[in-house]
């Protein structure tokens, strides 16, 4: 239990009390859907640049490899949004901080869209990456305004709207880069986030910020929380394992599909995930799992899930049918279990406190963000290194890493430590 803070909703002595709270608005589930649209275009921002990068290295002039960097600046920046925007849930209604996050997103991918060269692209990437953190954001006001007991159906729901967002975007990217060339994903993204902006500024529920802490003080408290949280760090690390994982597979599939062994277009990367669309029907699913069994045993499954994973998809590099059906079925087969791992996580942080969800996620996110950005990095490196062998090698060794942290917690609660 965080200290100074209860999970019953009191409010920690050091804290200045916000006023009379509100009461619940609470979350129909007609909400409950447009939300998760919501987090699925703001999260598709990180992700459709993965489809497109071999289109910028063609367009910019420069080596697929160095045209990665605009994914994985991405990445960083998201990263660096969740730490530093995130935790002001705590602190400025809901209504007002999502509104504004997606008018500068909007406005990021505008100047990504008319970037001209990789250095501005990089750049504008990353301010897109910092403010596309809407997702983190709508995850524990949702969790704020719903019975604990549906905390896990409609967090996976949400997340199933965030998944759509990463599989989606990819097919939006790739096709619409090949058809009007590369920049295209960029300015319509940048127009659809201004308009979803407007709309959200009428729809949203009105809630209360739980906080009046000052901003050096809630960003440092996600720092506290990490260092203080024994559940916190567990979550944190199950989650840069399994998504840098995720991410490792994403980058890697894209060289290896517009490469040698396929000789493919962007579009096919896209729609490639378009056919791992059906994990959004699995994660609602694993959010009632959790609900029912508790979040240990959906981390299990998740990382044994993953390591199954890594061994299909190694035969995805035969190319051939043979081939496309492996990385079809591997690459389904890890989004499931990274994303119920997710909300295994996100339902076991959030349990912690009723006034420092905000902060929590921020902390969890970071950790998850962080793992998801290097995994990213790495995954470019051990294709360079060791072709699709490296990267679905990478994949099995952080999935082994996440399965080891949860055996020691088995083993430590198990002897009374």
């Amino acid at each position: 239990m965080i200290h100074g803070v209860t999970g019953r909703g009191e409010r920690p002595e050091t804290e200045p009390a916000a006023g009379p709270a509100a009461p619940p608005a609470g979350l129909s589930r007609g909400m409950v859907l447009l939300l998760a649209v919501v987090c699925g275009v703001a999260v598709g921002n990180v992700y459709f640049p993965q489809a497109v990068s071999p289109l910028v290295a063609e367009g910019l002039h420069v080596s697929a490899d160095t045209a990665t960097l605009v994914v994985t600046a991405t990445q960083f920046g998201y990263a660096a949004g969740i730490f530093l925007l995130v935790p002001l849930g705590d602190r400025i209604p809901s209504r007002s901080l999502i509104a504004a996050l997606l008018s500068l997103t909007g406005l990021g991918l505008l100047g990504a869209g008319l970037a001209p060269g990789l250095v501005p692209l990089v750049a504008a990437s990353a301010l897109v990456g910092v403010t596309t953190v809407v997702a983190p954001v709508v995850a524990p006001m949702a969790a704020g305004l719903v019975p604990e007991e549906r905390r896990g159906a409609v967090t996976g729901t949400l997340l199933s709207g965030s998944l759509g967002g990463m599989l989606l975007s990819r097919a939006f990217g790739g096709s619409l880069g090949e058809w009007l060339g590369w920049r295209a994903p960029y300015l319509t993204s940048a127009a659809v986030a201004l308009l979803i902006a407007l709309v959200l500024l009428r729809a949203l529920p009105k809630t209360a910020a739980p906080s009046r802490q000052s901003y050096p003080a809630l960003v440092g408290e996600s720092l506290r929380l990490l260092r203080t949280e024994p559940e916190l760090r567990r979550s944190g690390f199950y989650q840069a394992m399994l998504f840098g994982a995720f991410s490792a597979l994403w980058t890697g599939v894209a060289l290896l599909m517009t490469g040698p062994a396929y000789g493919l277009g962007a579009s096919a990367v896209g729609l490639l995930a378009l056919v791992n669309a059906g994990t959004m029907i699995c994660t609602p699913l694993a959010g009632r799992q959790v609900d029912r069994r508790g979040p240990d045993a959906v981390n299990l499954a998740a990382a044994l899930a993953v390591l199954a994973a890594a061994a299909v998809l190694l035969f995805g590099g035969a190319g051939g049918a043979a081939g496309l059906t492996a990385l079809a079925a591997g690459s389904l087969l890890l989004d499931v279990a990274m994303q119920s791992g997710m909300i295994a996580n996100q339902v076991r942080i959030f349990a912690l406190s009723d006034e420092a969800r905000s902060r929590l996620n921020t902390a969890y996110m970071t950790c998850g963000y962080l793992g998801g950005s290097i995994g990213s990095w790495l995954g470019a490196r051990c294709y360079e290194a060791f072709g699709w062998p490296g990267v679905c090698g990478l994949v099995a060794v952080l999935a082994a890493l996440a399965l080891a942290r949860h055996l020691l917690h088995v083993k430590s609660r198990g002897s009374g430590a």
